[in-house]
């Protein structure tokens, strides 16, 4: 096993605090959905929608399993439940990496349910991608865990505060190695100390803790066992993974 990197000199900054994850949840899980657009360029069905419930509103996004377009290599309605799994994931790491998550139903039927967040206009997402920037590289042990394949740059939601969030992980949780990644500047590079410390946690908790039964709930046995199989991988080589041979490394298009 490699050598753990010492931490950055500068810790990344934490997310913003305008709504509690609580709250926010709350408020997804049990307010009123009302569609006011559609996000024209995605790929399944994405609306637009406002949420309110009492006194509080937000924007979010919601994903209805019947709007899913069917892929040859993952099950058929599935897609939402494995976006709610990877915020999962991401609040078990501690690093709020993916925007509050809920499946719920809605105007047009079951499916997913997450926070709009408004990102940073004047930032270069190419630069963000290219960086070395240690939140941008939690986001890439993020997406090692979750075995994602689609994170391209637009997926990265950069914030003022310097946060940076990931949304869009319908296709995630593969039993098969499909990582797909712009995120490729530390491949075979140390993991850092944060890094590990949060990935011996994560094992743990897939193993026999809450965020292994919850996974149970969203993903298949066997995909939920290929997870905890990925974090002890990371764990024993300890450093970032390498592409894999017969998977494309670069989602396209990468932005």
């Amino acid at each position: 096993m490699t050598a753990p990197e010492s931490e950055p000199a500068i810790k990344p900054p934490a997310p913003p605090q305008t709504m509690r994850d609580d709250e926010a949840l709350t408020l997804l899980r049990d307010g009123s959905l009302e569609v006011a657009g559609r996000l024209v360029e995605a790929t399944n069905m994405t609306l637009y929608c406002s949420v309110t419930l009492g006194d509080r509103k937000a924007a979010c996004v919601y994903k209805p399993v019947r709007g899913e377009r069917p892929l040859w290599d993952f099950p058929d309605g599935t897609l939402a439940a494995r976006e709610v799994a990877a915020f999962e994931v991401s609040q078990a790491t501690g690093w709020r990496v993916v925007p509050p998550t809920v499946y719920r139903d809605g105007p047009f039927g079951p499916g997913m349910c997450q926070l709009w967040i408004d990102t940073e206009r004047e930032i270069d997402l190419m630069r963000l991608v290219r960086s070395r920037n240690p939140v941008v590289r939690r986001m890439a042990v993020f997406d090692a865990v979750i075995n994602n394949a689609d994170r391209k740059g637009g997926h990265l939601l950069p914030l003022p505060t310097g946060h940076v969030y990931g949304v869009d992980h319908g296709v995630c949780f593969a039993v098969e190695d499909k990582l797909r990644t712009v995120l490729w500047q530390w491949r075979g590079k140390p993991l850092a100390r944060e890094a590990v410390a949060v990935l011996a946690k994560l094992e743990r908790d897939i193993e026999s803790g809450s965020l292994g039964r919850r996974l149970r709930e969203l993903l298949t046995l066997a995909e939920v066992e290929a997870t905890w199989r990925r974090v002890r991988r990371l764990l024993d080589t300890g450093v970032h993974p390498y592409p894999s041979e017969g998977w494309p490394a670069v989602p396209w298009p990468p932005i």
